[in-house]
C-alpha cells in the first residue's frame, strides 16, 4: 500500500540516514525520497514515498518518526501507484513539444508532478476567463473569476467556497496585455510551501511565453 509522507528534519549530516532506518524498522519499503526544500534555519523538508505491507497501520510510520529528535511528519496519505517524485523535467518536455497547447498541457500535468488534486488556468484580461482545467477542479462564478488579480496572487489563500489548501502563481504579461494565473488545490494538505510556489510560478511563466510566440 503505497503512502506519500512529508517530513520535516535537521538539514545536518546522518539525519536522512536515521530517518530511513526508523521508517525500515517500522515495515515501511522506501521506495523514493525527494528534498523538497532546504531552509536557512537548519531544516530540511523531505518527501518519502514508501510502502506498508498490507494490515500495517500509517500510524506506526509517524511514531517512528517523532521517536527521532528534531524530526516532525506534516503530512501523510494514501498514494497512487507508479507516481513519479520528481517530474518536473518531464512537464516541461510535454508542454514545449506542443507550444500551442503549452498551458493545458501544464493543467494537465500539475495534478501529477506537483501533487494536487486540481488544476486550472485563468487568464487575467479585460475579462477573467478559465483557459484550461483538470476534470475535478472547481467551477468559478464569475464574481468568484473578478475576485482575482494579478499583482495579489502571492497572497491569495483561495475561496472560501472551496474547501482545499489553494497556491497560485503568475505568468509574465502575454503579448496581448493579459497575465495567466495557474491555480491548484489540495484537499487536506499539505501546505504549498516556497520551493513549490517558485517552481510552479516558472513553469507557469515558461508555459504562457510558448503559447503566446
Amino acid at each position: 500500500m503505497p503512502f506519500l509522507l512529508r517530513v520535516e528534519l535537521p538539514d545536518v549530516p546522518g539525519s536522512l540516514g536515521m530517518l530511513a532506518t526508523a521508517l525500515g524498522a517500522a515495515g515501511a519499503d522506501i521506495e523514493a525520497i525527494q528534498i523538497v526544500e532546504h531552509r536557512a534555519d537548519g531544516v530540511a523538508i523531505d518527501d518519502v514515498l514508501l510502502e506498508l505491507p498490507v494490515g500495517a497501520l500509517p500510524d506506526s510510520l509517524i511514531t517512528a518518526c517523532h521517536a527521532i529528535d528534531g524530526v516532525k511528519v506534516l503530512w501523510i496519505s494514501r498514494y497512487h501507484a507508479g507516481a513519479n517524485l520528481s517530474m518536473d523535467l518531464e512537464t516541461v518536455e510535454a508542454f514545449t513539444a506542443e507550444p500551442q497547447r503549452a498551458l493545458e498541457r501544464l493543467v494537465d500535468a500539475v495534478p501529477t508532478t506537483f501533487r494536487t488534486d486540481w488544476a486550472l488556468a485563468i487568464e487575467l484580461g479585460a475579462e477573467h476567463r478559465v483557459l484550461h482545467s483538470t476534470a475535478a477542479a472547481p467551477r468559478l462564478t464569475p464574481e468568484m473569476l473578478t475576485t482575482i488579480h494579478a499583482d495579489q496572487l502571492d497572497a491569495f489563500s483561495g475561496f472560501e467556497e472551496i474547501p482545499a489548501t489553494v497556491a497560485a502563481a503568475v505568468s509574465s504579461k502575454t503579448p496581448a496585455g493579459a497575465h495567466v494565473a495557474l491555480l491548484a488545490g489540495r484537499h487536506g494538505g499539505p501546505e504549498f510551501i516556497a520551493s513549490e510556489r517558485a517552481r510552479l510560478e516558472h513553469m507557469t511563466a515558461l508555459a504562457s511565453s510558448l503559447q503566446s510566440a
